[in-house]
């Protein structure tokens, strides 16, 4: 039975769920296997843009929390670091990115102000409220920039909702998940409207000393 009550980092399900999706991951951004007929239009054109606004970003030292196979990550410039709850989303990654680290994005296991920005794709929209705020408080505690990349809102989508997914070994998931347009994500995190597709959002926001 699974519980109604929304969690994500802190669910041991949604952490399974992850961890035996890592090999196929990367099939939801090219379009291949399931994702083939359910992406939607223009969603390869969306990519195309997103990966560029994250290889335009000033090469910075940088903290990719939730990295997953470090898709978005290689093409971070300047010394980057790739943290996630996954040990298998990071042997994935580390061809992409050789430093990796398991670890809690709610508890972060670097010192204060250790990096320049932290980067993440694809994580916040799956918190809820309150892992939201312990998130944030993380993120500003090891970095002055939080870059955050997420997936758009469209029509026919309700904007929160459980998701049930199914791996290709057939296993299904129930997953919480949030859908956002630009400006409501740049409101949340403080900051401003990096990027806003037909598929994907990014926003940014820095913090004073």
């Amino acid at each position: 039975m699974w519980d109604p009550v929304p969690a994500f980092a802190r669910d041991d399900g949604t952490a399974a769920y992850y961890e035996r999706r890592a090999g196929e991951y990367d099939e939801w951004y090219l379009g291949l296997g399931q994702f083939a007929e359910r992406n939607p239009p223009g969603w390869a054109d969306d990519v195309d843009r997103l990966v560029e606004v994250i290889r335009g970003l000033p090469a910075a030292r940088t903290l990719d929390v939730a990295c997953g196979t470090g898709f978005l990550t290689q093409h971070l410039r300047g010394m980057t670091v790739a943290l996630d709850r996954s040990r298998s989303m990071l042997e994935v990654a580390r061809p992409r990115v050789p430093r990796g680290v398991v670890g809690d994005a709610l508890r972060l296991p670097v010192a204060d102000q250790a990096f320049d920005r932290v980067l993440t794709g694809h994580f916040y929209g799956h918190l809820p409220p309150d892992e939201r705020t312990a998130f944030l408080a993380e993120v500003r505690r090891v970095a002055a920039e939080l870059v955050v990349v997420d997936t758009a809102i469209r029509p026919g989508v309700g904007p929160e909702q459980w998701m049930d997914r199914t791996l290709n070994d057939g296993s299904r998931h129930r997953i919480y998940k949030r859908y956002l347009t630009g400006e409501q994500l740049a409101g949340e995190i403080g900051g401003e409207i990096l990027f806003e597709g037909r598929s994907f959002v990014a926003a940014r926001v820095t913090w004073s000393a």
